[in-house]
C-alpha cells in the first residue's frame, strides 16, 4: 500500500525541489535511472541528505558488476536497489548477499522477461518484484499498467510501475500491490502537491474502503 515516487529527467535541484511538494503523500523516493546515469551516485546522496527519514530506492537497474554497483549505490544511502530480473542469477544472487550484508533491499525489475525467467526468480523470497512497462512502450505503443500481463509471478511483495495514473489505481489495486511507482501522473503535473495528494487520497480509499 506504499506509493514511490519516482524522479527522472531532471537536475538534482529540481528533483529534491519536485520531491519536496510531494513528500507528505509518498512513501519511498526513488532516484531515477536517468539521474544517476546524468549525475552519478551524487544524486542519491543528495536526495538522501534532504530526506533523511523516507526511504530512497536507487533504480540502479543491475544487469552485472552486481558487488560494485550495489555497494556503491548503498555507501551513497539508498536504503534498495534495483536489478533487472534478465540478469544471469549469479548477479541477482549478489545484489541480494550485498543488501543483507548492509541491512538493505533489493528490487528485481520484471521488465522484458520471459515466463522462464520468472519462474526461476521465485526462490528469491525476499525481494520486491516489480512488473515494468518501460518508458519505451509507453510512447511508441501506448502500453500501461492496464496492458501487462496477467500471467505475473505469485509472489508476497509485488511493485508496479509504468504509466500509473488516477485513472489506474483500480485496475492496480485488484493486483494487490504492495508498492506502485508513480511518475509523471504527479511530477509533470502543474500542481505537484496536489497531484500527490490526490493520488494519495484516492489510492488509500481504493485500499481501505475509507476516505482519507
Amino acid at each position: 500500500m506504499k506509493i514511490q515516487l519516482a524522479l527522472d529527467r531532471m537536475t538534482i535541484p529540481e528533483a529534491i525541489e519536485t520531491a519536496k511538494k510531494a513528500e507528505q503523500y509518498v512513501d519511498l523516493i526513488e532516484v531515477g535511472t536517468s539521474l544517476i546515469k546524468e549525475y552519478g551516485v551524487e544524486s542519491i546522496s543528495e536526495i538522501k541528505k534532504e530526506f533523511p527519514l523516507k526511504p530512497v530506492l536507487a533504480d540502479m537497474k543491475t544487469f552485472d558488476n552486481a558487488a560494485y554497483e550495489f555497494s556503491i549505490a548503498f555507501e551513497a544511502g539508498a536504503d534498495m536497489a534495483t536489478v533487472m530480473g534478465a540478469a544471469p542469477l549469479v548477479t541477482i544472487e549478489t545484489c541480494l548477499k550485498v543488501a543483507k550484508e548492509n541491512g538493505k533491499e533489493v528490487m528485481i525489475d520484471l521488465l522484458n522477461v520471459t515466463l522462464e525467467q520468472r519462474l526461476r526468480l521465485l526462490r528469491y523470497t525476499s525481494a520486491v518484484f516489480c512488473e515494468h512497462v518501460s518508458k519505451d512502450e509507453q510512447e511508441s505503443d501506448n502500453k500501461t499498467m492496464e496492458k501487462q500481463t496477467k500471467d505475473r509471478l505469485p509472489v508476497d511483495r509485488l511493485a508496479l510501475a509504468g504509466g500509473i495514473a488516477l485513472s489506474s489505481l483500480p485496475m492496480a489495486a485488484e493486483k494487490n500491490p504492495e508498492i506502485i511507482v508513480v511518475g509523471s501522473a504527479i511530477t509533470k503535473a502543474a500542481n505537484i502537491q496536489e497531484a500527490a495528494k490526490q493520488m494519495y487520497t484516492v489510492w488509500k480509499t481504493i485500499r481501505t474502503g475509507e476516505n482519507v
